[in-house]
């Protein structure tokens, strides 16, 4: 009788730390427009092409009456996507399924509630090829956030 009580006890305790284990978020002291900037000179750096910058906070500011939503959840928010033909030849080489971690895509975002910080984040790639892409978004982040 413990030991379903135990399992089901060890489950639940782990959930938070698997829910925030799909994503990488760093704060940094820079404005938005400063975090941004680096974010995409890290990628450039890199010999990469910005494919396309999502505004999103824009988006759900622009939508937010048509929903009913009255609580604004970013003071700014973009999604820089971006590619490498290498990587992603490596990755879909290695398994064909892995087509799904492309294109990449770092967000940068400031929270309406905290307007002091900015976050610089990624979603952690799965697959067979994650650990090289994780490395590259990891390294963009890292350089961008110094």
């Amino acid at each position: 009788m413990r030991l379903p009580f135990l399992t089901a006890l060890l489950i639940a305790c782990s959930l938070p730390l698997q829910a925030a284990d799909w994503r990488s978020a760093r704060p940094t002291a820079d404005n938005f427009a400063d975090a941004r900037d680096a974010v995409v000179t890290a990628i450039e750096n890199r010999g990469l092409v910005i494919n396309y910058t999502g505004r999103i906070g824009e988006m759900l500011e622009r939508t937010a009456g048509d929903l009913g939503a009255t609580r604004r959840v970013y003071r700014h928010a973009e999604v820089v996507e971006f590619c490498s033909a290498s990587l992603s030849r490596q990755m879909v080489e290695a398994d064909p399924q892995d087509i799904v971690n492309c294109p990449f895509t770092i967000a940068v975002y400031t929270l309406a509630e905290a307007p002091g910080g900015t976050w610089i984040a990624y979603r952690k790639p799965g697959g067979k090829s994650a650990d090289a892409l994780e490395k590259l978004l990891r390294d963009i982040v890292d350089e961008a956030a110094r």
